[in-house]
């Protein structure tokens, strides 16, 4: 079979690289490599770096009216792509075509967003703030921006979360894709280039290790970093660009908890468990593998989940009558069934084990099934730690209070969730719980891109978070401009210059 060898791209062009180290990339379902990208060397990055610092001076100085209408287009070029990308983003992650079609989608909602650019970057002004004296405050791009992408969202994460709001405020960007899932973002790029019509050198893109990337960190060109990954990465990242006075969005891991109360809509809520908890087959920081279930419902709601959890259809991500497809690749199927072993070892009730799944014709694909751990306990690593697979952990507990003081335990706050009837424990659960996104009956309490993602705790590094108004103050900087003419009134008065200039009056 014919493996394409990848390029990286800077200046709107495709280049191959000077490495000698190229990277795999499968199709998750059949297990074959379908593609390679280079390990691009340090002095390519630099050379990426270059050219969004070339292109920065003309796209910023782009009106905004232009750059908007740029944005228009953009996203209609985006729709008419729609079912390629999201075949695509099928193949080299393993979501089923929904995930996938739900991917591509989550890039073009804020690509929409940023079309608001002229308001959202409105600042404020006064006239006569004293005597003679106006003042105002604009918003202005930062100059080149660097994104790290990870491997579970190749379409929103760096074309939704990063690129719209960074180029739409007039900076430029350059991309690290990642190197096991490139294939969606780096097809978005030539139709950026190929049916956008952006200037060259507005987004490039690399693949490269870690240590290239820490190039990010520490270049006097890069502005801001933006990053999606790891706690132990993100911190590492936080620290370092932040000492080299960049501004930094570090969004991590997450270990989402559900409260189930007794008064819940059991159904309902099992739907939505299994919706958040597979989805993706549990490769993504908004999944639900923590339900925390109140005792006195919790074997009849465990059994319930066990029955909805065994009428999924695991299969090839792009047979769309599939529910679960494979995780990302073989050894991330490795560590998720090292993590299955490590809850039977440290004690947990194994309802329901999901190695060992084999899917007729795609034999090599990367599977794991459903899989429930009942009493879980503190203490035991598996709920506690993200494991970025199809695994529910279920912890039992009395009541409401036992249940929210577990989850705020936690070191992770990304999101968290109530199933509840009770409006009480709703608003107490909305007041009181660490998670940065809440869902009150939601499984996926993601908000839309006109809202900022709002991870707290060790899920989140850095002030301003990705999209909302967070988004915009994120890519631009505050300039205030205090003004004062010299009318007949002012050539009157005396010469002479007061210490603050006449910005601090009396009366």
């Amino acid at each position: 079979m014919n493996v394409e060898r990848k390029k990286y791209c800077v200046n709107g062009e495709w280049h191959l690289s000077k490495t000698d180290k190229y990277m795999p990339v499968t199709d998750s379902s059949t297990g074959e490599m379908i593609a390679e990208v280079p390990c691009c060397t340090a002095e390519e990055v630099e050379s990426a770096i270059a050219s969004a610092q070339e292109a920065f001076p003309a796209w910023s100085k782009l009106s905004l009216s232009q750059r908007t209408q740029m944005m228009f287009k953009w996203r209609n070029i985006l729709i008419e792509h729609l079912e390629e990308l999201t075949l695509l983003c099928a193949k080299e992650l393993g979501k089923t075509l929904a995930e996938a079609r739900g991917d591509v989608l989550k890039a073009i909602e804020p690509t929409e967003h940023a079309c608001s650019l002229p308001t959202l970057m409105q600042g404020d002004a006064s006239l006569q703030v004293t005597t003679g004296f106006d003042t105002a405050t604009y918003r202005m791009p930062l100059g080149v921006v660097a994104g790290i992408v990870p491997f579970n969202f190749p379409a929103m994460i760096p074309w939704g979360w990063m690129v719209p709001l960074a180029i739409a405020s007039g900076n430029t960007v350059v991309l690290k894709a990642s190197s096991a899932t490139p294939l969606t973002a780096m097809r978005i790029l030539e139709l950026f280039y190929e049916e956008g019509g952006f200037p060259k050198g507005v987004v490039n893109l690399v693949t490269c290790s870690r240590k290239e990337a820490d190039i990010f960190l520490t270049d006097s060109r890069v502005k801001a970093v933006t990053f999606v990954g790891t706690t132990g990465v993100g911190k590492q990242i936080y620290s370092t660009a932040a000492a080299n006075g960049k501004r930094v969005q570090a969004q991590c891991e997450a270990k989402n908890h559900a409260l189930v109360l007794e008064d819940a809509d059991l159904e309902s809520a099992a739907s939505a468990i299994i919706n958040s908890t597979y989805g993706c087959a549990g490769m993504r920081c908004m999944a639900l593998p923590v339900i925390v279930v109140q005792e006195s419902i919790a074997d009849t709601f465990v059994a319930l989940l066990k029955e909805k959890a065994m009428a999924m259809k695991v299969g090839c991500a792009y047979d769309p009558e599939t529910s679960l497809g494979p995780v990302v690749s073989a050894e991330h199927k490795t560590k998720v069934c090292d993590w299955i072993q490590k809850g039977i070892d440290e004690g947990a009730e194994l309802v329901l084990d999901g190695r060992n799944v084999t899917v007729p014709g795609f034999e090599k694909g990367f599977f794991v099934g459903p899989t429930i751990f009942d009493h879980v306990k503190s203490g035991m690593t598996i709920g506690d730690r993200e494991i970025f697979g199809p695994v529910t952990l279920i912890k039992r507990v009395k009541n409401f209070e036992e249940g929210l003081a577990l989850m705020n335990e936690n070191p992770f706050a990304n999101g968290s969730v109530i199933f509840t009837q009770n409006g009480y424990y709703a608003r107490e659960f909305e007041f009181r719980t660490d998670g940065g996104m809440v869902g009150i009956n939601v499984g996926i309490p993601v908000p839309s891109a006109y809202f900022p993602f709002s991870g707290n705790k060790d899920s989140f590094f850095g002030d301003l978070h990705v999209l909302g108004k967070d988004g915009v103050r994120f890519y631009t900087r505050a300039k205030t401009v205090t003004k004062h003419w010299y009318d007949e009134t002012a050539r009157k008065k005396k010469k002479e210059v007061d210490t603050w200039e006449g910005t601090v009056e009396r009366i």
